[in-house]
């Protein structure tokens, strides 16, 4: 074993420990948002008076915006290098998240749910590609 392949073996394991607990706890939460509107519908049908069509259509248009930017969004993730394309994900996706509490009525409950989707179309492909 060469002095170049112990630097190389440490350099990969410091990465390692530094980054993927950082990516798993991110892909956790970005699980357990994406995950969270059906807990939130035990209260949020009875409250905003939504049938189950609203609410199926809500949470599945979430997924129209996953796809629509997933590529896009890993095109910008490319030209200005993943450390500032995630966090500029995990701001926009924190913010639209947030913002769902002020849901009101079926259309913002749309609106939130597909921006959400835009939000975090390019996150799961960005967390796997090389930092720059």
């Amino acid at each position: 074993m060469t002095m170049a392949d112990t630097i190389e073996t440490r350099t990969v394991k410091r990465v390692y420990w530094r980054l993927v607990p950082l990516l798993f706890a991110m892909m956790l939460l970005n699980y357990l948002d994406r995950i969270n509107v059906g807990f939130a519908a035990l209260r949020m049908n009875a409250d905003l008076d939504f049938s189950p069509t609203i609410f199926g259509t809500g949470a599945s248009i979430f997924f129209f915006g996953y796809i629509f930017l997933q590529i896009p969004s890993n095109l910008v993730l490319y030209r200005v290098g993943a450390r500032l394309w995630l966090f500029v994900i995990l701001i926009a996706w924190g913010t639209i998240s947030a913002a769902t509490a002020f849901v009101h009525d079926a259309q913002s409950f749309y609106a939130l749910r597909f921006a959400l989707g835009l939000a975090e179309g390019g996150f799961l492909p960005g967390a796997g590609a090389a930092p720059r």
